[in-house]
């Protein structure tokens, strides 16, 4: 199935998606990886608050290359999603809704997309400059110091993304290596 969809979107959304889905995703969605996701995890951690409110936001495993001229954005695929799972489930918790990036994830965060009704999206790896196309404008909003790992806010047209973890915790990856 195919469906194009305004983000940030709702459980009522994440809930009409089944692995496999193409989806195309248009609005406001936020890029962080490594150092942004450790850095919010400390902040909690310390009580404080975090730069964004999650509810209902999706994050995308990102750290674009630089902007070419005239260009909002350089080259901008995902990177591996593994990386940010000790990280993936409290900020579920928070009620962030969605998340792209690439590669399987862990039983833990698998529990955390049932428990909140989320998403897990997959963008095409090693399709960056393509990707790039679909982000109309991006702004660093915060951890600036962090440079390509800043948390950024991208406004994206048509996003492409493939459902690859639903919100009854059905998985793509394992469905397609199940007969392996």
């Amino acid at each position: 199935m195919e469906q194009h969809i305004q983000v940030p979107f709702d459980k009522t959304t994440a809930a009409s998606f089944h692995i496999g889905d193409y989806v195309y995703l248009t609005g406001t969605i936020y890029a962080a990886r490594d150092a942004a996701h450790q850095r919010m995890m400390q902040a909690l951690e310390k009580g404080e608050s975090l730069p964004l409110d999650w509810k209902g936001q999706v994050v995308y495993y990102m750290g674009p290359s630089p902007a070419r001229e005239g260009r909002p954005i350089g080259s901008a695929g995902p990177t591996t999603s593994g990386r940010m799972d000790r990280y993936t489930p409290a900020l579920l918790d928070l009620g962030m809704i969605g998340m792209i990036g690439k590669g399987k994830r862990t039983p833990a965060v698998k529990e955390a997309v049932i428990r909140n009704g989320a998403v897990y999206f997959a963008a095409v790896g090693g399709a960056g400059a393509l990707l790039s196309q679909c982000i109309k404008s991006s702004e660093v909003i915060a951890y600036d110091d962090l440079g390509a790992e800043a948390i950024r806010k991208l406004e994206v047209e048509n996003f492409p993304v493939i459902v690859v973890m639903d919100a009854s915790g059905n998985d793509l990856y394992a469905e397609v290596t199940k007969n392996l």
